[in-house]
């Protein structure tokens, strides 16, 4: 894609993502993702209806007088974006493919993040790492982050840096190239592994980190699992809805998109269908219990539809989970 094309581009989504967070998402992700404790603010004289078990017991003896302790939340997080760019996230039957619907996705929770004032880090991966960034504020540091993970998702592949020394600490840069050596000698396959794995070295305290993928990966649970020990892990599912519904379109040649294994099908056979639909439901049900049993939250984005939506009713589901 042409710099100015890509610039109209990154200004869209900026525009569309930056109306959805004020006018719908306003208060339902500060209500969800909360703060990492609370913070000492101030002791006050008490007013019928405070807390008696907030009173200040050594203000209250010095002065004769009750006195309470006063604490705020302290509310500033991390949020990290963990994208996954690999090949099968190419994928499309409609309007746009899976990874062009995690762009937006990104965009969105990047947006809503700088919003309240937290950090916003980002990750670009696939068998190895693409792109780094460090989480910062600020609405600029948010328009980067929506201007690489566009970018890079749109790349050929081989044209990709696929680390940058200059963001990640000295200690790691040794570790990510050996991982992207190894991707590089095949297509960008999916290592979801590999990504929670950098990511438990680069962020000391608790984060809220989103994992968006298709997740067509195996062997990663139980990192995902210790990733959820030490910090808050969403896990965004990307499906296109021919994953789960072949149309009859006659002979068709199936290639996977990240080792390039092909397969002639035929489609029009009802029982091939149903078939694929049945395996492609239980792939989904596998993840969903594996992730019931990881604690780890799930949320579902069709690629052809809203992505707003589904983050709400995410938002709104948590929220009510945390109020019982």
């Amino acid at each position: 894609m042409l710099p100015a094309e890509l610039a109209r581009e990154v200004k869209r989504i900026q525009f569309v993502t930056g109306r959805q967070v004020a006018n719908v998402m306003a208060g339902a992700y500060l209500s969800v993702f909360k703060g990492r404790g609370m913070e000492f603010d101030e002791v006050r004289p008490y007013v019928p209806g405070d807390d008696v078990r907030s009173i200040d017991w050594n203000v209250t003896a010095r002065t004769g007088e009750p006195h309470i302790k006063r604490y705020v939340e302290e509310r500033e997080l991390t949020v990290m974006l963990l994208c996954d760019i690999s090949q099968s996230q190419d994928f499309g039957s409609g309007r746009r493919s899976k990874l062009e619907a995690a762009v937006e996705l990104c965009a969105l929770l990047a947006l809503a993040a700088v919003d309240n004032g937290d950090k916003v880090g980002l990750l670009l991966f696939h068998g190895g790492a693409d792109t780094y960034i460090p989480p910062r504020k600020g609405d600029k540091h948010a328009l980067r982050i929506i201007r690489e993970v566009f970018a890079r998702g749109h790349e050929p592949a081989r044209a990709r840096p696929s680390w940058n020394p200059t963001e990640l600490p000295r200690r790691l840069w040794a570790w990510w190239k050996k991982l992207d050596d190894v991707s590089r000698s095949g297509r960008r396959a999916t290592s979801i592994a590999a990504a929670l794995e950098l990511c438990r070295k680069v962020l000391p305290r608790r984060a809220v980190v989103f994992l968006v993928s298709d997740f067509l990966d195996e062997g990663y649970l139980e990192v995902l699992r210790h990733a959820n020990r030490k910090h808050d892990v969403v896990a965004a599912l990307v499906t296109d809805p021919r994953e789960l519904a072949l149309v009859p379109a006659g002979l068709v040649t199936l290639e996977d998109a990240e080792t390039g294994r092909t397969r002639l099908v035929d489609t029009r056979s009802a029982v091939y269908r149903e078939r694929a639909a049945a395996e492609g439901a239980a792939r989904l049900e596998r993840l969903a219990e594996g992730l019931r049993a990881s604690g780890v939250d799930l949320m579902r984005i069709d690629a052809q539809s809203s992505v707003v939506e589904p983050v709400l009713r995410f938002l709104r589901e948590r929220q009510r989970r945390l109020r019982r």
